[in-house]
């Protein structure tokens, strides 16, 4: 298996439009957070224009940043739409850095 480096091949200038962009509109829904081995899963409301913004998100975080492994999980008649992102050794500090998205909470 090939080693895949972790970093985002957006500039800043547009890594910075991206979190103030379409995960500024995720980070808004987000109702709960749970660690992972190698990431997190982000929990949101099963609304139908959340799942649209979390395919948006896939579909551009798949591009730039190639570490990354993406799960949707959206179980019909289910309350809650999960996001599951995850990687190689150093994921979980890439997704709070770069992609300014939250770490799991300690309390």
């Amino acid at each position: 298996m090939t080693d895949v480096q972790i970093s985002c091949s957006l500039s800043e200038s547009d890594l910075d439009k991206r979190r103030s962009g379409v995960f500024k509109k995720i980070l808004d829904d987000v109702t709960g957070v749970e660690e992972l081995k190698n990431g997190y899963r982000y929990g949101f409301p099963a609304y139908d224009a959340i799942l649209k913004d979390l395919v948006e998100v896939i579909n551009f975080e798949r591009k730039c940043c190639p570490f990354l492994s993406f799960r949707l999980i959206a179980k019909s008649g289910e309350s809650k739409f999960w996001l599951e992102l995850t990687g190689p050794e150093g994921t979980k500090e890439s997704i709070v850095s770069l992609l300014n998205l939250p770490a799991a909470s300690t309390s």
